[in-house]
């Protein structure tokens, strides 16, 4: 038996030291980024698409093949040239940039929509992550799986149809901030509605219009002119403009217009979105 006096029998203390456990724990301090919190939820965005990649990526692969097949088969004996390019060459970049724009947009409009639906959007909101962190971690799942989508998809062309890369800069530049301009805006649709009608009512009426209307089958240099310049004020049409530039290096637009209007554009929707998720607009109740 222990001595009297000894402290064989008083308990381990399993309080870190000068750690009062009758007070309160105190909130674990940050710096000006938290980082291990911003890599978990751009891990869990990540990982959220990549457990059913039969659905968000392989899907949309074919979908693609599906698309050039159609066109080529269609009128590829039919247009010759566009822009000094064989109509297949510049119909390529068009279908790749319209998967990572729609796969983009998916990704981070249906994340937070089945978020609110299910009720669990309060998993987003409790932990200790500021807006701008919330906006980078979703938008870079979003901007993951655009990309992702977008390379599979071109290497599965690429079995079809020869690809040449005559800018790559070009290449990965619209890639990117194509990818984060429809995360982005997925984001805001996914804030603003409230069931998924009003999602699919932005995917029908608005996101696949301004896709199929901004030259991703066709060069805007053969509509009439009051039509290119209606065109030339959708976004959709810089970034698959650009995109397409990079492989054959022919634009409808200037290049640098186009890159200019891809980073204010950017920046508009990552400010409102910031804005949005600061304020908890539609997302507290």
């Amino acid at each position: 038996m222990p001595l009297r006096g000894t402290t064989a029998n008083v308990p381990r203390n399993p309080y870190p030291p000068g750690l009062n456990p009758m007070l309160p724990l105190a909130s674990r301090r940050y710096g000006a980024i938290n980082w291990i919190g911003l890599a978990t939820l751009y891990g869990k965005e990540v990982r959220r698409f990549w457990a059913v990649a039969t659905q968000t990526v392989l899907a949309p692969l074919v979908t693609g093949l599906l698309f050039l097949a159609v066109f080529v088969l269609a009128l590829g004996h039919r247009v010759d040239q566009i822009g000094g390019a064989p109509y297949v060459d510049f119909l390529v970049p068009g279908l790749i940039m319209m998967t990572i724009a729609q796969n983009a947009f998916a990704n981070t409009s249906s994340s937070l929509m089945i978020a609110k639906v299910q009720g669990n959007i309060v998993d987003l909101l409790m932990p200790p992550l500021n807006a701008l962190e919330m906006t980078i971690g979703i938008a870079g799942g979003g901007v993951t799986r655009g990309v992702v989508v977008g390379l599979t998809t071109g290497i599965a062309m690429m079995v079809f149809v020869p690809i040449d890369i005559a800018h790559p800069f070009f290449v990965m530049f619209h890639a990117v901030a194509a990818s984060l301009l429809m995360a982005l805006l997925g984001m805001l649709t996914g804030i603003w509605a409230e069931k998924f009608d009003h999602l699919a009512a932005i995917t029908n009426f608005i996101v696949t219009p301004l896709s199929f209307l901004s030259g991703t089958f066709y060069s805007t240099t053969r509509l009439p002119e009051l039509w290119q310049t209606i065109a030339h004020l959708n976004p959709f049409f810089y970034m698959i403009d650009g995109f397409r530039y990079g492989f054959i290096g022919h634009a409808d637009a200037p290049i640098w217009t186009g890159v200019a209007v891809m980073l204010g554009v950017n920046a508009v929707l990552l400010l409102l979105v910031h804005r949005w998720f600061k304020r908890g607009y539609r997302l507290k109740a």
